[in-house]
């Protein structure tokens, strides 16, 4: 209970207010030749039911009260005079407004757009922080020459990742802070709820109590007198006090549904804030639990991105060197074999003397016959170089003679 709250209860005859709320009109009751009573067994239950809802009925009476307020009401009961209509009309009326205020602050307290949007920043923190990371629908170039590496990749990432996890946290850190006022407001809101019911508690027991008492003295000494006169006048004043117990009854009646509706109101506001507190565990968590986890796990997960870049690195350098090495050792295997079979071989083979000597040969015989041939027709050649003479001679002097 607040400290700054009054709490003590105070009845008046003259309150602020100036109209009291208007009771709830009672529904019409149905009327029937042939009710259904049901099943023996149905009765038998719902008789029961009853007995057991008798049993734990609240019963509304001074037992409720301390002995300073028992003590207020007996003084305050004697107060009330039903024949002034103002004094029955505004009766607890003060109880009532404050009731009637009391409900709409909490019914204005339930921030339903407010949790709406609590929801949609947990909802999309849970979102940001679940696509982070994934890859991005790009091709992929060399180790060396790609244009955006994984590392890279992922420290951008990480970086719009964390402007919009911030953009959230502030959201939800300025609903913590809505939460934690309206926490505080509907503590207030149940210490005076709790000061209200009591109120109309007294106000309804000073009441009964007084209500009892005209009943019993004013309304009965009003009877007897009328009866013993049979005056038309003392049966109408005895008819009238009745009218004005029956309207105080009902105002009695009035307040008793106030009171319900207080009774009501107070477990309805522990409900409504123990959302509001279960709201802010959870935006808390958030903040001091996932948003923290997710860094450090970030911080790691970039470390460990290091890692496997200059593994991946050292591995590709590796790599080439035993290439390489492989290539080097390849051609030097076959440079050295080569110098050594071109070392080893003689400046003129043998096989090409023995070529070049069977060609030699082949030519000087070709050689040697062909000039046999050649000595032969001109041998030929002279012969009949010689017989082509004689015959021109011997043609020449055929002419001659």
């Amino acid at each position: 209970m607040s400290d700054n709250l009054d709490m003590t209860p105070q009845l008046t005859l003259t309150p602020e207010t100036q109209t009291a709320a208007a009771p709830a009109a009672p529904a019409a009751p149905a009327l029937t030749l042939e009710p259904d009573l049901g099943a023996p067994a149905a009765q038998d239950q719902a008789l029961t039911t009853e007995k057991d809802r008798d049993a734990n009925a609240v019963k509304l009476d001074e037992s409720m009260l301390s002995e300073a307020e028992r003590k207020m009401v007996n003084e305050f009961a004697q107060k009330i005079d039903i024949t002034d209509s103002t004094v029955v009309l505004q009766y607890g009326a003060a109880a009532q407004k404050n009731i009637a205020t009391f409900s709409e602050n909490a019914l204005n307290s339930v921030k339903t757009k407010d949790l709406g949007e609590v929801g949609e920043a947990l909802a999309s923190l849970v979102v940001e922080l679940k696509t982070f990371g994934q890859p991005e629908k790009k091709g992929i170039g060399g180790f060396f020459q790609k244009k955006r590496n994984e590392l890279e990749a992922m420290k951008a990432s990480y970086t719009k990742a964390e402007a919009n996890v911030d953009k959230i946290v502030g959201m939800l850190e300025n609903h913590q802070v809505i939460l934690m006022k309206d926490i505080a407001m509907l503590d207030q809101m149940y210490d005076l709820n709790t000061k209200y019911y009591k109120e109309l508690t007294m106000y309804i027991l000073a009441g009964k109590k007084r209500l009892e008492y005209l009943r019993a003295n004013d309304l009965e000494q009003l009877r007897q007198k009328a009866q013993a006169s049979g005056a038309q006048e003392d049966a109408q004043a005895y008819n009238d006090f009745a009218n004005l117990c029956s309207r105080f009854e009902k105002k009695l009646h009035d307040l008793e549904l106030t009171r319900m509706i207080s009774i009501q109101m107070g477990p309805q506001t522990r409900l409504l804030q123990n959302n509001d507190t279960l709201m802010l565990e959870k935006i808390q968590s958030s903040l001091v639990n996932t948003i923290p986890l997710w860094k450090s796990q970030m911080v790691l997960s970039l470390g460990l991105e290091h890692s496997r870049q200059a593994t991946a690195a050292q591995t590709a350098v590796t790599n080439m060197t035993n290439q390489l090495l492989q290539k080097n050792a390849d051609m030097l295997k076959m440079g050295t074999v080569e110098t050594a079979r071109e070392a080893e071989r003689s400046v003129v083979s043998i096989e090409t003397l023995q070529h070049t000597n069977s060609q030699l040969i082949s030519t000087l015989d070709e050689v040697m016959k062909i000039q046999t041939e050649g000595a032969q027709k001109r041998k030929e050649a002279e012969a009949e170089l010689g017989r082509i003479e004689g015959e021109l001679k011997q043609k020449l002097l055929e002419l001659r003679g």
